[in-house]
């Protein structure tokens, strides 16, 4: 089977235009016989967007139609490619009780589910870690070094599995090492190594799916899947359950990497 488990699609505020049609054609074309559709959710109610354009998330009246036209693209492709109803869903300290009753309220309607880090929380300020390398570095900043940016990330990554969201909880983490998205645009250099090992370990032990996600190849400061490929090992021997995203957010980006990650999953 090949699978790509997080799709983004044109309900992205900070994506592309291309149809969902064409994202599916090229996934038939491409060999693949299950897709997960895992569109940004939208933000948690009361939660203010720090991206300069406010485009993190679908907005609540673009959720029904993303929905729908999922559904409609399920239906109409039942016998050529497994489609799933996917949402990728933000895990933001301070805002649990309201994630919690998004998804008791749409959870149901959901096939996949991606549970994702990225914003951080310092003193009264939120970050967007994954935005660009002036915010990471005002990030860093705020925490007070490049490596403290990271310790609190993986800190929140650990959190965001503990969360009592509900029984409709996303099982699968997101890129657990997104943090490392600007890492040779610091100088600073981080041995995150046993967080990363702590972080997998401790997905192990509660059950959790792994996002192994190929995007990070593709940012020309990263130049690494999340998480790196010895660590995509690590979690293969824990026995973790594995899936493949190419979080494309074009057609074009779709798949992308799956030939380097692969042979990791079988």
């Amino acid at each position: 089977m090949k699978r790509d488990g997080h799709i983004h699609t044109p309900f992205c505020p900070h994506g592309t235009k291309d149809s969902t049609v064409l994202y599916v054609e090229k996934a038939i074309k491409s060999g693949f016989t299950d897709i997960s559709f895992t569109e940004h959710a939208p933000l948690p109610l009361g939660f203010t967007d720090p991206t300069p354009e406010k485009d993190s998330g679908m907005s609540m009246e673009q959720l029904t139609l993303y929905m729908n036209e999922i559904t409609h693209l399920k239906k109409t492709y039942q016998e050529d490619i497994r489609i799933r109803l996917g949402l990728e869903v933000d895990f933001i300290a301070g805002y649990e009780k309201e994630t919690r009753s998004f998804l008791d309220e749409y959870g149901p309607a959901l096939d996949d589910a991606i549970l994702s880090v990225h914003f951080l929380q310092v003193d009264d300020r939120y970050f967007c870690a994954d935005y660009s390398k002036e915010v990471f570095a005002e990030l860093a900043a705020a925490s007070g070094s490049v490596e403290a940016a990271y310790q609190h990330y993986y800190n929140t990554v650990e959190a965001s599995i503990h969360a009592d969201l509900g029984q409709f909880k996303p099982r699968r983490i997101g890129h657990p090492t997104l943090i490392h998205k600007f890492q040779t645009a610091h100088v600073e250099k981080v041995d995150d190594s046993s967080q990363i090992l702590k972080v997998l370990q401790l997905m192990k032990k509660t059950g959790y799916e792994l996002d192994v996600n190929g995007a990070g190849f593709s940012k020309p400061e990263c130049l690494e899947p999340y998480p790196p490929l010895p660590f995509i090992e690590y979690a293969k021997l824990l026995g973790i359950p594995l899936v493949f995203g190419s979080d494309a957010h074009s057609v074009n980006g779709l798949h992308k990497h799956h030939e380097k990650i692969y042979t990791y999953l079988s």
